[in-house]
């Protein structure tokens, strides 16, 4: 495994990065309006998760279990959407998505829902400092 690993630049595009964890580079969506994360395991080719070896598949799982849990006691969201999808970005990645019943898109799928709005630049760093630090008892 190498940290350094070419990130699909659409993700890079879309994207802030909160931290590296023990497999995947942490990802927040630049979209205010769905607090949105993306972990992608820094395993240059990989597309599916059957192209991780057992180890790596069980380390991303215990990385998506750590940050839903941190996503469940910061934001208290209704229901926690995990995903992978590859349509458009075709390099693994798991999105993680709180989400209300009163946010723009209940019950539908975020994707493709409205127009996207990006973070205003204080109010990301404040969201990147709140999930580095709900992050940082977890992977202590």
């Amino acid at each position: 495994m190498s940290t350094a690993f070419p990130l699909d630049p659409r993700l890079a595009a879309d994207t802030h990065a909160i931290g590296e964890l023990p497999l995947s580079r942490l990802l927040l969506m630049d979209d205010a309006r769905f607090p949105w994360l993306i972990l992608v395991p820094r395993i240059a080719g990989a597309r599916e998760l059957f192209d991780l070896d057992p180890s790596d598949r069980a380390t991303l799982l215990d990385e998506l279990s750590a940050v839903g849990r941190a996503l469940e006691t910061l934001l208290r969201p209704d229901k926690l959407n995990i995903a992978a999808l590859g349509n458009v970005v075709p390099q693994l990645h798991v999105h993680l998505i709180a989400r209300y019943a009163h946010d723009d898109a209940w019950p539908q799928p975020v994707w493709g829902h409205g127009v996207r709005s990006p973070y205003e630049a204080t109010a990301r760093e404040r969201r990147l400092a709140e999930l580095r630090d709900a992050l940082a008892t977890a992977f202590a």
